[in-house]
């Protein structure tokens, strides 16, 4: 892994090949090792003329250090841009984000909008929370912080992967829980204040004028096909892909189908 400063704060990440950056947002409360199994594929393709797959740690995850209390999406997507500043990357870049990393690549595109090429939405959606999933993620942070990871990330792991996984693979299990418990509590509590006051943007979604995919695995119940696809609707000439036998970590449950959509997608995009 490489290390940036992005204002003040250390952001450490992984990337690969040379090209079209491609910046691969993480879900909550993960780390870049998500996106392990498209780092390669995407950066040994030819796609777009090559592609640069780049995969942080969000402040306050994996190897990059928490420092707030409250960590907005809005100030993700702000810390993304400052890293791409520090990288030197001026062109505009695909921006795909996952779950919380999806709530972070919208306002990205709202912040940053002539920054970005193309949006590539995984298992997420428009929509703020409503009143009582708010609440129950700051009831989250507080007990994080009280006990540690622990309680959260048993209540997650049966909503975060699909019944095949579960079923077939529940190595991956494992090795999920190992990244979520091994992130500081003090980070993993600061996104979940922050997401609980994320703004709404199932409005502001139909002024999306970039190329723009969604991805959802076809088991997830943490945003449903039927919900995410409601989504894409709403995004002008968006397009919208269900990947089988995957739930909400579909990058990880079914990479082969979710790199074979990415590719395209780009390829259509970069002609």
């Amino acid at each position: 892994m490489k290390v940036v400063n992005v204002g003040g704060m250390e952001m450490w990440y992984e990337e690969r090949g040379r090209g079209l950056p491609l910046v691969l947002v993480h879900g909550f409360p993960l780390d870049h090792t998500m996106w392990s199994e498209q780092m390669a594929p995407l950066a040994d393709s030819n796609v777009g003329g090559g592609l640069r797959p780049i995969a942080p740690d969000l402040p306050g995850f994996g190897r990059s250090p928490a420092s707030r209390d409250v960590a907005t999406m809005e100030q993700f997507a702000d810390d993304l841009a400052a890293a791409l500043d520090a990288l030197r990357i001026a062109e505009p870049v695909v921006v795909c984000g996952l779950s919380m990393g999806g709530y972070i690549a919208l306002q990205f595109w709202r912040k940053h909008a002539a920054r970005l090429r193309a949006l590539i939405l995984c298992d997420t959606r428009a929509t703020a929370d409503a009143p009582a999933v708010a609440a129950s993620r700051l009831t989250d942070a507080d007990r994080v912080l009280r006990e540690g990871p622990g309680p959260l990330v048993e209540s997650m792991l049966p909503r975060v992967f699909g019944a095949t996984t579960h079923r077939e693979r529940p190595h991956l299990v494992e090795n999920v829980r190992g990244v979520m418990m091994a992130n500081p509590p003090r980070g993993i509590a600061a996104a979940a204040r922050g997401m609980a006051e994320r703004p709404d943007m199932s409005t502001a979604a139909a002024e999306i004028r970039c190329p723009t995919l969604v991805i959802v695995g076809a088991e997830d119940t943490a945003s449903t096909p039927a919900e995410v696809r409601r989504m894409a609707q709403s995004i002008p000439n968006a397009e919208f892909v269900e990947i089988p036998a995957a739930g909400h970590l579909c990058p990880l449950e079914n990479p082969v189908a979710v790199n074979a959509a990415m590719m395209a997608f780009i390829a259509k995009h970069t002609k």
